[in-house]
């Protein structure tokens, strides 16, 4: 078992799903841990879960977005199709 908040690293034909905490961190850490992720799943073909309410973040690291309101799934797609949604609730997570 993996303790929690520890990467969940697998054989490179799996899927993993691996956590890294960057909330409170210094404005230039995020960019380069997100550039890192990026470079893993490219190589190894893993996922990572980025929980975050960040959307500069977001954009730069999501294929897929989901957006959540009172811990229910609102709404879910790719970033630039989320951010052109005229839903009001949707709207105030882009502005």
């Amino acid at each position: 078992m993996v303790p929690a908040g520890q990467p969940l690293l697998c054989q490179p034909t799996s899927s993993a799903v691996s956590s890294i905490l960057i909330s409170g961190t210094v404005q230039t850490l995020p960019p380069i841990i997100i550039q890192l992720m990026i470079e893993i799943k490219d190589k190894y073909g893993t996922a990572a879960l980025i929980i975050s309410h960040d959307m500069n973040c977001v954009k730069l690291a999501s294929d897929y977005v989901v957006i959540l309101l009172e811990g229910k799934c609102y709404a879910y797609g790719k970033y630039e199709e989320l951010k052109k949604n005229q839903d009001e609730k949707i709207r105030q997570f882009f502005e």
